[in-house]
């Protein structure tokens, strides 16, 4: 059976956490006894063929090829521990990545960096200034995904970081000074600034990305934009619609939105705007209740999933069944169930319904990933036995 027509099949969001030996020997720091333990441990655990190599690259002095190594291992070891869990689809937990923002503009023209900022889960990335109209440098994802492609066994989706979401986290000179010049008061200059800005950034920078992705086999890319409905207005909204398919409407794969800890009776209301988003990931479980059983069938967290519908979304949901911001251990049953209650809003269609994290899984240890994931791959089999689907369509 092809993935993609797998009833529920199971994704990851994005991130995972790094291993300490990954960052320190990228930083070009030596690792202790307990970093080469936890290379090993993991190495075993997860099946990992020829893991001496990277033991011996970290006992190594500092050089480049000893940083390539601990990039390349660690996106190996995330891509097996992903598909160790049993997920569907996976990628490499955005190894090659220091943030989803900093990678981004690191690799874009018309960007300064200023200093580093706390973001909302109390991690720090460093912010950038907008000095000039931005154009791509050279790839962003290509190398990544070309590496994850050589080396995955399962399907692998993309995850990207959006062109409204890359221009709200940024400081904008540029932009600014050119409308100031126009004297047309401060409004028509915050709002043709950013405009300019964000479409910029979709036209010369994101799509050109996207276009080389699918050319080079993805199948899948996913657009992450959490900055979405951070500033509640119709003119935003619009924008970031707008930005969304001039980076994505047309390519010759498909296109996902990633979108969490937001405003979604808002989203609902333009999710149908988003062309060729053929499914939106959304979070729900950290608003939901922990227990399972049909005496919480109403799964409280879920109930943001109507808006969409009535809003006449026809796409599918990446659903967020697992809260990234706790080691607790959803029960398989748990899954189920809110997989389930979803399924009974969108018809009992399985075709529309993708379980999946809330969002990445940074924060969280590998060793509580893990169960979570396996947690996540189970509950999706018990609704698939539930509502007769276990084989397939």
């Amino acid at each position: 059976m092809k993935a993609f027509e797998k009833p529920l099949f199971t994704m990851e969001i994005g991130s995972l956490a790094k291993p300490a030996w990954r960052v320190k020997a990228h930083l070009g720091e030596p690792v202790d006894a307990a970093d080469l333990a936890e290379a090993r441990l993991w190495g075993e655990r997860l099946g990992i063929g020829g893991y001496g190599a990277l033991l011996e690259a970290l006992r190594a002095p500092d050089s480049p090829g000893r940083r390539r190594a601990a990039l390349e291992w660690s996106a190996i070891y995330a891509l097996r521990l992903l598909e160790s869990a049993g997920l569907d689809f996976v990628f490499d937990g955005e190894q090659w990545r220091r943030e989803m923002y900093e990678h981004a503009i690191s690799a874009i023209g018309g960007f300064a960096f200023l200093g580093e900022v706390r973001s909302f889960d109390n991690k720090y990335y460093r912010k950038a200034a907008c000095i000039d109209r931005p154009w791509r440098a050279g790839p962003i994802y290509l190398e990544e995904f070309l590496f994850a492609k050589s080396m995955a066994r399962r399907p692998l989706k993309v995850p990207v970081t959006g062109a409204y979401t890359l221009a709200d986290w940024s400081f904008d000179e540029y932009y600014r000074r050119a409308w100031m010049a126009r004297a047309r008061g401060p409004r028509a200059i915050r709002e043709g600034a950013k405009r300019d800005m964000v479409l910029d950034l979709a036209r010369e920078v994101l799509r050109p990305e996207l276009r080389d992705l699918a050319g080079a086999g993805a199948e899948w890319i996913q657009i992450d934009e959490p900055a979405a409905t951070t500033h509640p207005s119709e003119w935003e909204m619009e924008l970031f619609v707008e930005a969304f398919n001039e980076s994505a409407s047309g390519l010759p794969c498909r296109v996902s939105l990633h979108n969490c800890y937001s405003d979604y009776s808002l989203l609902a209301r333009y999710a149908p705007e988003l062309r060729g988003c053929w499914q939106i990931s959304l979070e729900f479980a950290n608003r939901d209740s922990r227990r399972p059983g049909t005496s919480d069938a109403d799964r409280p967290g879920y109930r943001a999933l109507r808006a969409f519908e009535e809003a006449g979304y026809g796409g599918s949901y990446g659903l967020g069944v697992l809260d990234v911001h706790t080691d607790f251990v959803e029960p398989p049953e748990l899954v189920r169930d809110r997989i389930l209650y979803a399924l009974g809003v969108v018809g009992w269609d399985p075709g529309r319904i993708q379980p999946c994290p809330d969002c990445g899984l940074r924060t969280r240890t590998w060793e509580v990933a893990l169960a979570k994931l396996g947690a996540l791959v189970e509950g999706a089999r018990l609704a698939r036995e539930a509502i007769g689907c276990e084989g397939g369509l």
